[in-house]
């Protein structure tokens, strides 16, 4: 088998990169940002299957719009994405979202009524919206109520996000209000994703306060945004070229001998007794390389490393994935009846409506259309659903178009429509969870030079992305040469 690439660059550490999502990206620009230093010279090599760099996330720029095919945005709350872009030079240009009105819409019989203000995810932080509000009938704001004299729940392990909301706040609650919520973040099924994996501190709210309901209260002034339900909105940002740029950022840090595409890995291998890996490519060809990180969603690094570690391979092959679709459109805004008063809608399954949510994008971020243009974007799929992606673009298109004209009032045909697809892209995290990433691991480190890094293991935004593919940066390069990582190139670690 042809070797590709040769010997490495004198005394360089070579390492490999698997994937050019936002997590491969980062392990990459990690690498380079620890050789710049001069500490561990570093000769990284990135390989990613597809002709573009970036995964899930991708950015189209046409007729004055600014359309993303995956995140339109990342979190502020956690550092690492942010500290990425002070890094890269690209802080100055990142926007958040809008001061008003930061709310979301609930389709509940036909109409779209807001989200009670105060409603975070899980629970009210403030019960008289929720006493207001007709998403719920009286018996189920009764019912949510006794969360302020229910006891603490004696659950030993973990629980789903579904069992936690039922058991605290009942199960209209659960149906009409978080499981849309959960759908339009997670993709997932409430009642199977684990809530000690996506949203620890409502558990740590019980274990602490016992109430949810009045943890949030006392939370809620604490708040950089008060104001406003459901996620918190003041806390986003992004590129104001949309999130591309970031991916763009990073690409020109990297080497272009570094970065190859339409390069597919076949295998990693370790022979018995070898110092060196062997990434095994699709092409036939092979490279040696000091250490490996594998930035592909789980199934695919089950496949990867299946002749390495069976075992590290079940392991990850038991972590399953959602298919999804995001369709945007453009209207003139006269074409559409509703004042698009908020960010966007999210939808119970119980309405029996093909998406699951919908963004009001020209709303949520400012230069996202021209003036007098409505820039919508509606998610379909998710874990309810299977067999979506069966359908073509045409018929995702139109199931689209003939919701949101449905519950916006819209009565004109589009100006614009684009379908991205992101088929097993997001990894659910069912219960059990935290236990399964330990065992990957644990499995792993008996592997030195080889980490794994992606949305599989410790988060499935952009921040737990970047934190995820730097760490194994580090941890390869710590492993390989024995060194520690330059104290200049500390990075946040909360």
């Amino acid at each position: 088998m042809a070797n590709r690439g040769g010997a490495s660059e004198a005394g360089a550490v070579r390492i490999v990169v698997v994937g050019g999502g936002i997590a491969g990206l980062a392990a990459a620009h990690r690498l380079i940002e620890v050789g710049a230093a001069g500490q561990i010279p570093v000769e990284p090599f990135l390989f990613e299957s597809r002709d573009r760099l970036g995964g899930i996330i991708a950015t189209e720029r046409t007729g004055g719009c600014i359309i993303e095919g995956g995140p339109d945005a990342f979190l502020t709350e956690k550092p690492w994405a942010v500290a990425l872009c002070e890094r890269l030079g690209l802080a100055d240009r990142l926007i958040p979202t809008r001061e008003a009105p930061r709310r979301t819409f609930v389709l509940h019989r036909g109409r779209l009524e807001p989200l009670p203000d105060g409603f975070a995810l899980l629970g009210p932080s403030r019960l008289g919206p929720v006493l207001r509000t007709p998403l719920l009938s009286w018996r189920g704001k009764l019912r949510l109520a006794m969360d302020l004299v229910l006891p603490r729940g004696r659950v030993d392990g973990d629980e789903s996000v579904g069992a936690f909301v039922a058991r605290r706040f009942g199960r209209e609650v659960l149906d009409r209000v978080v499981q849309p919520l959960v759908s339009a973040v997670y993709t997932a099924d409430p009642s199977a994703i684990s809530l000690a994996a996506t949203m620890p501190r409502f558990r740590e709210m019980e274990r602490r306060h016992r109430s949810i309901a009045w943890a949030l209260a006392r939370s809620a002034p604490r708040r950089r945004d008060a104001e406003g339900s459901g996620p918190r909105w003041s806390l986003f940002v992004t590129p104001s070229g949309g999130m591309q740029d970031l991916v763009e950022s990073v690409a020109r840090r990297l080497p272009p001998s570094a970065v190859r595409l339409r390069q597919g890995v076949a295998a990693v291998v370790r022979p018995n007794g070898a110092r060196m890996w062997r990434v095994d490519l699709a092409d036939g060809t092979a490279i040696a390389a000091d250490g490996v990180i594998l930035a592909t969603p789980a199934h695919q690094t089950a496949r990867l490393v299946a002749g390495l570690d069976p075992d590290l391979g079940r392991l990850c092959e038991a972590i399953p994935y959602a298919s999804s679709a995001a369709v945007t459109l453009a209207y003139r805004r006269a074409d559409v009846g509703h004042a698009l008063d908020g960010f966007g809608v999210v939808v119970p399954r119980s309405a029996g409506r093909s998406i699951l949510a919908a963004t009001f994008s020209s709303v949520k971020f400012p230069g996202r259309a021209p003036d007098g243009q409505a820039l919508l974007r509606a998610f379909l799929g998710g874990a309810l659903v299977h067999g979506l992606l069966d359908r073509d673009d045409d018929a995702l298109a139109a199931a689209a178009e003939q919701d949101l004209g449905d519950v916006l009032d819209i009565r004109a045909r589009p100006l614009l429509v684009r379908v991205h697809r992101h088929p097993a892209a997001m990894p659910q995290y069912l219960v059990g969870h935290q236990e399964r990433v330990r065992a990957i691991a644990a499995q792993a480190s008996r592997h030195a030079g080889l980490a794994l890094a992606g949305a599989a293991y410790g988060g499935v935004g952009i921040p737990d992305c970047v934190r995820s593919g730097e760490e194994a940066a580090e941890r390869v390069l710590e492993g390989v040469a024995g060194a520690s990582i330059p104290g200049a190139l500390a990075r946040p670690r909360r």
